[in-house]
């Protein structure tokens, strides 16, 4: 299998392939017929359980798959990717952040950049922070950006290309609603094949032996001490000393819990799973960059399309672990499918972090020679004096609320 070249992208984009494909095989790190357990959702009281099951057409045969890992938890974990790509030095593009550093009390929020924020460039953390001292929208670049649309996307290429390859819908912008769309051209997700729906258990045994009935548990007036057994001490609702929950040992985290069995969210068995990831090229093909060339416009489409590729290699290397009992393991390095139009059989190549980020460099140094080089200055924020503010109070309330055990 060769690998994937520059040239090879360039001309899968220009028009050679409709879009690129990863198919990767995976297995439960545990081996055959250990359990995984996928993602949860708020389901109707009847439920048989709690996780997304349907019925797919993999192959010539139907099958029971159940959702392992979401498009949007996939997006994410691409941008965490790239990421950890960008903080080593190992891949080169534009990535705006907001530091939040020069707040002491803030510090521990680091710096968050448009790879981490829910809504990308246009999250209202940009929106309400400062790029040199003027509120980011009333900047050139983020006048820039908010003016950037499908059919001139040469602002966000030059400042935030990711936001191209994974999509953007500036719904906060002084457009509103009416701000312009990106569609994702990053698409992927995890599901598992002839998914069988299991049960887990649970108990717990006190070392303490505390019974149930063995007294009744009050809120305790002072916070910070929880919970008392006297009265005199107890928080009061109405006149009358209040009781943590229904006032057993349980509410206070004594006692044994019965063992029980869970229905609801009891971990699958599969003989598989696949990740799907497609890059769409005619996605990339339908942005434009006005006042451009077509060669021009081919090398902008090309820079996406690279991080694109960045991404699942670098994704690829740090791991299938995608939450608490839910380890994969790949079969197989990566590698990528040349989809063209006319349902050939595609081209298949390999990929690995250093060949992607030779074809990134590359893609980046062609899009700057042709005149839409990516901004290879830092672009860094701080927050607005009014969004430390309202950090700051909300996390005075925090402090002062105290949850309920």
């Amino acid at each position: 299998m060769s690998e994937l070249t520059f040239d090879g992208l360039r001309a899968a984009v220009g028009g050679g392939a409709v879009a690129l494909r990863s198919l990767t095989t995976l297995q439960p790190a545990g081996g055959s017929g250990d359990k995984v357990f996928p993602p949860t959702y708020a389901v109707a009281q009847s439920a048989e359980h709690r996780y997304a099951v349907e019925e797919r057409v993999v192959g010539d045969e139907v099958k029971t798959t159940v959702l392992l890992d979401s498009v949007a938890s996939q997006a994410n974990r691409a941008e965490m990717a790239l990421l950890e790509g960008w903080e080593s030095h190992a891949l080169g593009f534009p990535v705006p952040f907001v530091d939040f550093t020069v707040d002491d009390e803030l510090s521990d929020l680091g710096r968050l950049t448009v790879l981490e924020a829910p809504h990308r460039i246009a999250d209202a953390i940009f929106r309400d922070s400062l790029l040199d001292s003027t509120l980011f929208r009333l900047s050139d670049v983020g006048r820039a950006i908010t003016n950037a649309s499908p059919l001139d996307a040469t602002a966000l290429f030059r400042y935030s290309p990711t936001a191209l390859l994974f999509g953007v819908w500036d719904s906060t912008g002084p457009k509103g609603g009416l701000g312009s769309k990106f569609q994702r051209a990053y698409v992927s997700e995890i599901v598992g094949l002839d998914a069988r729906i299991g049960k887990k258990v649970g108990s717990r045994i006190d070392p303490l032996q505390i019974g149930r009935g063995a007294a009744v548990a009050f809120e305790h007036a002072d916070a910070e001490r929880h919970w008392t057994l006297d009265e005199s001490e107890a928080a009061r609702e109405k006149g009358e000393p209040k009781t943590k929950g229904d006032g057993k040992p349980s509410e206070i985290n004594h006692g044994n819990v019965t063992p029980f069995i869970d229905s609801l969210s009891g971990g699958v068995t599969i003989t598989s799973a696949i990740q799907t990831t497609v890059i769409s090229l005619a996605a990339l093909r339908r942005l434009r960059f006005a006042g451009h060339d077509r060669s021009t416009e081919t090398a902008a489409r090309v820079a996406v399309a690279a991080l694109g590729v960045a991404a699942i290699a670098y994704q690829h290397e740090m791991d299938y672990d995608l939450r608490s009992r839910c380890l994969l393991v790949p079969e197989h390095p990566p590698r990528i499918e040349l989809v063209g139009r006319d349902g050939s059989a595609p081209e298949v190549v390999a990929i690995d972090r250093s060949s992607a980020a030779g074809i990134l460099d590359a893609a980046a140094e062609r899009a700057a020679d042709s005149g839409i080089g990516w901004e290879s200055d830092e672009i860094r924020l701080v927050p607005a004096p009014k969004l430390v503010e309202l950090i700051k109070r909300s996390r005075q309330v925090s402090a002062l609320e105290q949850p309920s055990e």
